[in-house]
């Protein structure tokens, strides 16, 4: 903190009085699909530290007086790292300002929310959590996949597609009969992932659909089977943001999906 910064304020419970941190999740895209509290926080907020994944429509939100922050992470380009980040909103809401870290999807599901929330909780600053529609469920809804299903999956699985020690991970019983996995941050190892899914025992030809740029105008849907994963999204030219959605559900109504995937895709 700079000497011009205002002193932070303390109340008799140890957590900094003033200002404030929201963790906000902005959902998959579309701004129709932010919750009404996280419409508000976006349009009153005097800080906005977002991400790369939220829509420049939902930017758009911003009060123009409002500071706007990018903290984008892509793999393996990342503007701000984790700790600098935590550090902001610390700092910020210190000096008395209502800060949103505005996140894609939800702020819990595969967004380090959690590091952010310990981060304020330890330095004493108050800190709220709004959640969002994660991107499965964004995708899933968009792509009308059924996550569950009565007659196909009764468990439903998320996991990251950029996870360490991928290899040394047991992953049988992930997907397969009545369960549906989904795959989030997974373009860029999809061959790794399919070879390292068949190896624990799903079956190559496992039906499957890639939602890339799920709620948003350049919507796609690819359908594949799980041993053909890798080259899809090569030939496709998948870039994501992209879900991989893998299971029985995936090829139900499939004559549909084929329609939306070609309208999609137009």
């Amino acid at each position: 903190m700079s000497q011009n910064d205002p002193a932070p304020r303390v109340s008799a419970s140890g957590v900094t009085a003033g200002g404030k941190v929201w963790l906000v999740g902005a959902g998959p895209g579309d701004p129709d699909l932010l919750t009404l509290r996280a419409a508000r926080l976006i349009m009153r907020a005097e800080v906005i530290v977002h991400d790369a994944l939220v829509d420049p429509r939902i930017l758009a939100l911003v009060s123009p007086s409002a500071r706007l922050v990018s903290a984008a992470k892509r793999r393996s380009r990342h503007t701000m790292p984790q700790h600098a980040i935590n550090a902001l909103l610390v700092a910020e809401a210190r000096a008395g300002r209502e800060v949103v870290r505005l996140k894609g999807g939800d702020p819990f599901i595969f967004g380090r929310g959690g590091e952010e929330v310990e981060a304020c909780r330890e330095a004493g600053v108050a800190v709220e959590v709004v959640p969002g529609i994660t991107a499965a469920m964004g995708a899933a809804a968009a792509a009308q996949l059924p996550l569950t299903h009565r007659d196909a999956a009764s468990v439903v699985s998320f996991v990251a597609g950029q996870c360490k020690g991928l290899t040394e991970q047991n992953w049988a019983g992930l997907a397969g009969a009545g369960r549906t996995l989904v795959i989030y941050m997974g373009v860029a190892n999809a061959d790794a992932i399919a070879r390292k899914l068949i190896a624990d025992g799903l079956a190559p030809d496992t039906p499957l659909a890639v939602v890339e740029n799920a709620a948003r105008p350049e919507m796609r849907v690819l359908r594949a089977h799980l041993a053909a994963l890798s080259q899809v999204i090569a030939s496709k030219g998948v870039q994501g943001p992209a879900i991989i959605v893998i299971g029985a559900i995936t090829a139900r109504g499939e004559n549909d999906l084929r329609m939306l995937a070609l309208e999609m895709a137009q």
